[in-house]
């Protein structure tokens, strides 16, 4: 929990400073495999993420969550987004993401400065 709290805090300066191109960069060497984003972002392995700050976990509707995440009560912002990314096992245990941890506080603020500029997908 500690850890937690150091990397939260390390974490809340560098969203002001953030790098798109490399946000963008970050996500398609390290998200794309499983997730989607822009116009035509769908579920694959892992949900699309359009929009996804001020969303509640585990409800997109087409993607099937882990009972875990589905339960959370979550709503993803800056905070929770990088407490997931660096242990999304300790945040939602359960969860079906397997993915090891991303802690440099830049790389997240560029990764997360990224996605907030995804908007939602409008329905189909």
């Amino acid at each position: 929990m500690k850890k937690l709290l150091l990397f939260l805090l390390a974490f809340a300066p560098l969203a002001h400073g953030a790098d798109l191109a490399k946000g963008q960069h970050l996500f398609a060497l390290r998200c794309a495999s499983c997730h989607s984003v822009g116009p035509s972002a769908r579920a694959g392995f892992g949900p699309q993420l359009n929009g996804l700050h001020g969303r509640r976990a585990g409800t997109t509707p087409d993607f099937r969550y882990s009972p875990a995440m589905a339960k959370s009560g979550i709503v993803w912002n800056e905070k929770t987004l990088a407490a997931f990314l660096d242990s999304p096992g300790d945040l939602v245990p359960g969860t079906k993401m397997r993915f090891w941890g991303m802690s440099d506080p830049k790389q997240v603020g560029d990764l997360l400065a990224y996605l907030r500029s995804m908007p939602p997908v409008p329905p189909r």
